[in-house]
């Protein structure tokens, strides 16, 4: 498969790409098939079916809320966060829904839209949506939300495909020792690398913007996360704290040069995970990086260092998310991203290596130096559980954000103080990663039955 820098990197909506995005999108794909094959007016009723990770963890995820969304039309890059509630409560209000915002069916919630206990063998995270008409079933499909909003349906599982299409680039690698070796045979940064094989889909110049455009959504993720404020929903009244830690930060630190102050420095790499990942937990807009539950980690590596780096620019941001991407597809490819498939090794785990990797380029490191801060920033995230209380996206999720955004910074720090030679190499970090995730008890994988999750209730 490949994998682009920007299939990594999507804007979408809280608080989960893999049960928020990856559904909505499923949802979306269905009526949108329909609609290509002129069948949905033959549609009188649909049926969703939400199995594994999707059906213990969903309500918590708002799984419903973004299927019945999507049924509707709406794309998580393109719907505004503010309409799904509204639009979610006129549903239940009317028990009907406009089936790809054109034929009006009868929907009711509790029984049109079931959680069902039990899981598929594909893949945890599975839903089935069934289309009735008046002879019967009109159309039915089976999909998988892999991870990190990808996508695939029951023809592509069973091709063995992984949501995305194989494109030939000029610099393949399926491993971080055959990344490395493209870079010293072609005197190349990890970043040009993946720069060079994002025009088997566009231009430089296009990449280059669209991530810029992506940059743009974190940004605006962080400004408006820093200015809500409130209890966040889903009944833990957990309470933004990203608001009241900026107004203090203003306060005792105007004028000075933050960078020369590593502590204080860290309270902002701190604010600027916490605004993110509270706007996850609220639903708002923010950009899988490279899921939803981890969405903090890499906007707050990278704001710590456009913001506090002396000579940083606009071209270091490209540079940062390409880099970024090569080790996040690494670990998609070789392991998982996904959370009720390995755990938050997948998720924050991953970012953290991101992260780590992303910042060691930018601050001008070596190929080796990079590979090393990824592996640095993978290894000590390794056998992390996801284990969400109340399967919401806010304990331990939002705290674990900030953490890894400074272990990132850490380890990326070790590593530019190294030449790039250690023990243990990223690839066998990844397969660590994925092996561990593989002998985890599903309690610990998003599922909210295990960890903090029953200590929590127990309390």
């Amino acid at each position: 498969m490949s994998i682009s820098v920007l299939d990594l990197f999507k804007i979408g909506v809280g608080p989960s790409s893999s049960h928020t995005v990856g559904p909505m999108r499923a949802a979306h794909d269905f009526v949108a098939d329909l609609g290509e094959r002129q069948l949905l007016a033959a549609v009188n009723r649909v049926e969703v079916k939400l199995y594994g990770s999707l059906s213990a963890t969903g309500i918590g995820h708002g799984t419903d809320r973004a299927v019945v969304v999507g049924l509707m039309g709406e794309r998580p890059d393109e719907v505004d966060p503010d309409f799904i509630a509204t639009a979610v409560a006129e549903v239940r209000r009317a028990k009907r829904l406009q089936l790809a915002g054109k034929v009006a069916v009868p929907f009711f919630w509790d029984e049109d839209l079931r959680l069902m206990p039990l899981g598929l063998p594909y893949h945890p995270n599975a839903m089935r949506l069934t289309a009735y008409g008046a002879g019967g079933v009109v159309s039915e499909n089976t999909y998988y939300s892999v991870g990190g909003g990808f996508v695939i349906d029951e023809a592509q599982a069973g091709a063995g495909a992984a949501g995305t299409a194989e494109v030939p680039l000029r610099h393949a690698f399926a491993t971080a020792a055959e990344l490395l070796a493209i870079c010293r045979a072609r005197s190349l940064r990890v970043c040009d690398v993946m720069l060079e094989n994002e025009r088997a889909w566009r231009s430089e110049d296009e990449t280059r913007a669209a991530l810029a455009r992506i940059w743009q959504a974190m940004r605006a993720c962080v400004s408006r996360g820093i200015a809500q404020e409130g209890v966040l929903p889903g009944g833990l009244e957990v309470r933004r704290r990203a608001p009241a830690l900026h107004r203090k930060l203003l306060a005792s630190e105007a004028g000075r040069n933050l960078i020369s102050d590593t502590l204080a420095a860290l309270d902002w790499v701190n604010l600027y995970a916490l605004a993110v990942n509270e706007e996850n937990a609220g639903g708002g807009r923010v950009v899988t990086a490279p899921t939803n539950g981890a969405a903090g980690v890499i906007p707050a590596v990278l704001h710590y260092y456009m913001e506090f780096q002396p000579g940083s620019c606009e071209r270091d941001v490209g540079d940062f998310l390409l880099t970024a991407a090569a080790i996040g597809i690494l670990c998609k490819k070789n392991a998982s991203i996904s959370g009720a498939e390995v755990g938050c090794q997948g998720e924050v785990g991953s970012a953290c290596a991101m992260a780590a990797a992303g910042l060691a380029q930018v601050m001008g490191g070596t190929p080796e130096q990079v590979e090393n801060a990824a592996e640095i920033g993978l290894e000590h995230n390794l056998g992390l559980t996801c284990d969400p209380v109340g399967g919401l996206v806010q304990v331990p999720c939002i705290e674990r954000n900030a953490m890894a955004a400074l272990k990132a910074i850490n380890a990326a720090q070790l590593a530019l103080r190294g030449d790039g030679s250690h023990a243990v190499s990223l690839d066998q970090a990844i397969r660590t990663m994925r092996d561990t995730g593989r002998d985890m008890l599903d309690k610990y994988k998003e599922t909210s039955r295990g960890g903090l999750a029953v200590a929590f209730t127990e309390c």
